[in-house]
């Protein structure tokens, strides 16, 4: 049964990404639970920017760990894990670090239900320059748009809370789009 090993959340601040002050809350850390979960995410976490990250169909974001191993192999070749080893849970952005559900497994629609909670699968997460200088090197979106390990954003179909270590059930959808076909459509422009 898959299972959510860890549960993240941070506020938006400033940080230099590139010589210029940008906010962005991508630096998640991990919290005990249970953390109370709402229609617009989990209590006490934030978006810097609301275009593309949080609302109703982003309220949350998900990332499978069986990806962490590629990430730091990648980190090893871009010659930046020396600076900083540590990949810590929460370091791709994500509020839940699920262990037994990888992308391929799941279609837009399939629904994840937590014992006091429900969660529905929206899309997929697309990266950005924030993304690379949260993993600290200038190809890591590249490499997510090359990889497919992309993690899925999720839609909160019934409040309540969610605890790091709780098991989850996958319900299927309508199965109509799967997360990888609507990742790789997304993808084009980052793999030309």
């Amino acid at each position: 049964m898959p299972q959510l090993l860890s549960l993240q959340i941070s506020r938006a601040r400033r940080v230099m990404i590139n010589g210029r002050s940008v906010l962005t809350a991508i630096h998640k850390q991990a919290v005990n639970g249970p953390v109370p979960v709402n229609r617009l995410g989990l209590a006490g976490d934030e978006q810097a920017d609301l275009s593309v990250h949080g609302g109703l169909d982003k309220a949350v974001y998900a990332y499978p760990t069986e990806h962490y191993p590629f990430w730091v192999q990648a980190r090893q070749e871009a010659d930046v894990s020396r600076i900083d080893d540590a990949l810590p849970f929460g370091s791709m952005g994500e509020n839940l670090s699920l262990q037994g559900l990888l992308e391929q497994e799941v279609w837009v629609g399939d629904v994840l239900r937590f014992a006091h909670c429900v969660l529905r699968i929206t899309q997929p997460r697309e990266p950005c320059y924030k993304f690379n200088a949260a993993l600290g090197f200038s190809a890591a979106a590249k490499a997510m748009a090359q990889s497919g390990f992309c993690g899925f954003y999720l839609a909160v179909d019934q409040a309540g809370q969610l605890s790091p270590g709780e098991s989850f059930e996958l319900l299927a959808g309508p199965r109509q789009l799967g997360l990888p076909a609507m990742f790789k459509a997304k993808m084009l422009k980052h793999l030309r």
